[in-house]
């Protein structure tokens, strides 16, 4: 796929999954078969926020997801603590300077040697602009077995450029699109009612417009506030509109 092709099917994507599949066969063109891509809008001091809220986007194995995520040895990852400070493009070259020099933490020693057994040894990240000091957005590009650190910078070298437009690309039009956690998704009527609350409209409105009862749409919001985890319908409609999923336009 040419850079026009690419850049036109990203833009018009209707989905994660058409555009995840699209990405990650380009990246691999670029010899970055294995990536995860992250994003959070509740970052604070001391925490990411919640994992249940992260926007992950992977092709890695299972294996390497479940050691990785779920038990969250992500946490201590170098190029993560890298991607927190800085913006832009990082060459993992650091992570073994790091080894070399003995600056690493047991809590990285221990991702390095994770990473070391799953083959995730050369790669660069790509740490995205913020726009708020609560959200993070990064990509990790692993790079095929057999290809060294030498060989990415190379790469990189030749590359760089195309290859970082292209995320940066990829990323703004995943902030578009409705995203979240199977276990936090909307029912159509939890939606619909969420969007009146956002209009401002009372219960007994959106009993109404909706042709129910105002019991049944308190029950609607009541399991709208217990899909996304939150305490208020406020804060419902306020994560569900950061998710896009409220004003859906339907394909």
């Amino acid at each position: 796929m040419t850079m026009r092709n690419y850049l036109k099917f990203i833009t018009r994507a209707t989905s994660l999954e058409l555009l995840w599949a699209a990405h990650t066969e380009e990246m691999a063109r670029y010899g970055f078969d294995r990536l995860i891509y992250g994003y959070t809008r509740y970052r604070t001091e001391t925490s990411l926020g919640d994992p249940e809220d992260f926007v992950i986007l992977t092709n890695h194995s299972e294996e390497y997801v479940d050691g990785f995520l779920h038990e969250g040895l992500y946490f201590h990852a170098p190029m993560l603590h890298w991607a927190l400070k800085h913006e832009g493009a990082g060459s993992w070259r650091m992570i073994n300077n790091m080894m070399a020099n003995r600056t690493m933490t047991p809590e990285e020693q221990t991702v390095y040697e994770f990473n070391q057994r799953m083959g995730v040894a050369a790669g660069y990240t790509i740490s995205f602009n913020s726009v708020s000091v609560r959200a993070k957005g990064a990509i990790s590009l692993c790079a095929r077995p057999g290809l060294s650190q030498a060989d990415v910078d190379e790469i990189w070298n030749i590359h760089g450029d195309d290859i970082l437009l292209m995320n940066n690309v990829a990323h703004l039009k995943i902030l578009t699109l409705p995203h979240v956690a199977p276990n936090r998704s909307l029912t159509k009527r939890q939606r619909e009612a969420l969007e009146w609350v956002g209009d401002g409209k009372t219960t007994q409105d959106i009993a109404v417009l909706m042709g129910l009862t105002p019991a049944t749409v308190e029950k609607h919001l009541r399991l709208a506030r217990e899909a996304l985890s939150v305490e208020t319908t406020a804060q419902a409609v306020m994560k569900a509109a950061l998710h896009n999923q409220m004003f859906v336009i339907e394909a």
